[in-house]
């Protein structure tokens, strides 16, 4: 449950535009969705420090979990940034993957360097991981959208500005949104960014551009000119003064003299920052990965140095990153454990300080919400799909006495169902149930949290318009039930050596078996697809499962309690090891070292999923 709610900013931009074109309100018994929401407040919930990086004086943080809450907390604090950057899912319908690559064991490492000179390496080594699904429904997309618009604005200050990227999906909704959340004297520009990409075949103009729409929160806001570099083609030339220094352009045959050495202003047509496919220098395996030239322009424009930049789907971390190599402080906030960890270790490598934050709410039971909502239906006993009933049931379970059961999920990608209140008790009572089969006898319904759970027993017995029984479930007590960590075997070594000295915490063995699933699950699909042109080549494991860790790391100031990395050791996806944020062209040697005494053992396996194990 949340501690208590935090009130977002009492009401939208009065006389902009008005959203019951997209059927926003929900109407049933008078009842309204979405203000209700917005008047009950932003779920404050416990806050846990994971980790501090470096000494942090400025306060950086990266949290896990959803943007509401984070606001919430950051308004409770009494937090305002200066800058917000969200690139929010577009609703897109596509299911967006991690590639996972199996790392080099160091103990057989001839025999995979063999292996690699005779077969694919992608095939072999590496499968994909679900990180999320951009399928949403325009009205629920675009409620979830005014939620999380109105919860940025809580928090952001005066002279603030926002930027959210998106694409032709839903863009020209958002926009709408956007003018009654900020209001249309607030909007400042719609910035297109081209970019090339490989071309594919359809019966359509190739899409090659995303939009970024821009508003402030009031008239006076941050702003800084920044400039494109003159391009050197036909259709433009430049000519040096003196000193070498562009002070004229022929354009059209006229000579102009050049106000700015640096270029020309910039436009809202950005076709200067190229697609991150094209950088490989950059590139970390992210799938909606933006590059850093991009966030560079929007944080130069409209933050200074100083100033608090926040993304609240932060995704690969490059606004942080940016933020931060510009003298900028910064938030960064995703859902997903993968886009915590991926920005943990950028923010590192860079050498940024941040506290690694987790907000408790009760649904960061897999590494990401998409991956917990697949395993539902495995985790409730009966649950099927059952076509007859609406989108609303996630499907039903069959009863020898009741025939079919609706069952009710709530969507852990959306923090507007995760509490069942009366407001979400009546949409049930009053809207879902009468659209079912009139054979119906009972419903059930899990939740996350809930206000009162008397309260809303209460509530449905006093309500007589239904005879369906309805019998609430605790989601979370299913889900605890399967939650099973790695294994690993190590022991420690006093080193003597001159060059290091010190400790070494060695490991003989490690498993994981949700890695090994996810390997069977691979191996079982490439062995139905393989052809005579396409034999089967399964990914293998050797006993000591060593290649499947991608990441150590070892506390040697507490035994307990908040983490303190005092060395840590990435090992890439070619094998090389990252030590302490450095990289390095050496592979890993199944050990780490540290300079004092390890109290506690952290291993990450290539999936992401982080155990903790004392050393004795």
């Amino acid at each position: 449950m949340p501690i208590k709610y935090v009130p977002f900013i009492p009401e939208p931009i009065e006389g902009q535009a008005v959203l019951g074109n997209f059927n926003r309100i929900l109407k049933y018994k008078g009842a309204d969705d979405v203000s209700m929401t917005l008047r009950r407040g932003m779920p404050l919930y416990e806050m846990e420090k994971q980790e501090t990086v470096g000494e942090n004086a400025d306060g950086n943080m990266v949290i896990r979990g959803e943007c509401v809450s984070a606001c919430a907390y950051l308004k409770e604090k009494g937090i305002q940034v200066d800058l917000v950057y969200i690139d929010p899912p577009f609703a897109s319908g596509a299911d967006y993957a991690k590639k996972v690559y199996i790392r080099r064991n160091p103990k057989v490492a001839e025999a995979i360097a063999q292996a690699e000179q005779e077969l694919d390496i992608d095939e072999l080594k590496a499968f994909e991981e679900k990180m999320y699904g951009d399928v949403w429904d325009k009205e629920k997309y675009l409620n979830w959208m005014y939620e999380n618009l109105m919860a940025i604005k809580s928090i952001m200050s005066e002279t603030a500005s926002i930027y959210v990227h998106l694409d032709w999906h839903i863009g020209h909704y958002v926009k709408i949104l956007m003018d009654e959340v900020f209001g249309e004297d607030n909007f400042r520009n719609e910035i297109i960014w081209a970019y090339r990409r490989w071309s594919a075949r359809s019966s359509i103009f190739q899409n090659s551009h995303d939009v970024i729409y821009w508003y402030t929160k009031n008239e006076e806001y941050n702003w800084n000119q920044t400039y494109e570099k003159y391009a050197d083609n036909g259709a433009h030339f430049t000519e040096k003064d003196e000193n070498g220094e562009y002070r004229w352009q022929y354009l059209n045959g006229k000579k102009y003299k050049l106000y700015k050495k640096d270029g020309t202003r910039t436009k809202d047509w950005w076709d200067d920052i190229p697609y991150i496919n094209s950088m490989a220098n950059e590139r970390i395996d992210y799938a909606t990965q933006k590059p850093e030239a991009l966030l560079e322009r929007i944080i130069k424009a409209s933050s200074n140095e100083g100033m608090l930049v926040a993304d609240f789907f932060g995704g690969s971390g490059v606004t942080a990153a940016v933020a931060s190599k510009l003298g900028q402080r910064f938030i960064h906030c995703d859902i997903g454990l993968n886009s915590i960890q991926t920005t943990r270790d950028r923010l590192k490598a860079n050498g940024a300080e941040f506290d690694v934050l987790e907000i408790k709410d009760g649904v960061q039971l897999y590494r990401n919400p998409v991956q917990t909502m697949d395993k539902i239906k495995s985790l409730i006993p009966g649950l099927k799909n059952e076509d007859s009933l609406d989108s609303f049931w996630e499907g039903a379970v069959s009863d020898s006495k009741l025939g079919t059961v609706p069952v009710y999920v709530p969507n852990l990608a959306d923090s507007s169902s995760k509490l069942l209140d009366k407001v979400m008790m009546n949409r049930i009572i009053h809207q879902a149930i009468p659209e079912l089969d009139g054979n119906i006898k009972k419903v059930i319904v899990y939740y996350i949290d809930i206000t009162d759970k008397d309260e809303i027993l209460q509530f449905i017995d006093e309500d007589d318009s239904t005879t369906v029984e309805i019998e609430l479930r605790d989601l979370k007590t299913v889900l605890d039930d399967v939650i099973i960590g790695d294994y690993a075997e190590f022991h420690t070594e006093e080193c003597h050596d001159d060059l290091f000295g010190g400790y070494a915490v060695v490991i003989d063995k490690f498993m994981s078996d949700r890695v090994i699933s996810k390997i069977d699950e691979f191996n079982q699909k490439a062995f139905l697809n393989s052809s005579a042109k396409k034999p089967y080549k399964p990914i293998e494991i050797s006993k000591d499962g060593l290649e499947l860790i991608e990441f150590l790391s070892v506390d040697c100031t507490a035994a307990e309690g908040e983490w303190h990395s005092d060395s840590e050791i990435k090992i890439d996806k070619n094998g090389y090891v990252i030590a302490n944020g450095t990289k390095t062209k050496k592979f890993w040697n199944e050990q780490i070292r540290c300079d004092k005494k390890p109290l506690r053992l952290k291993i990450r396996n290539i999936c992401g999923d982080e155990t903790v194990w004392a050393v004795m």
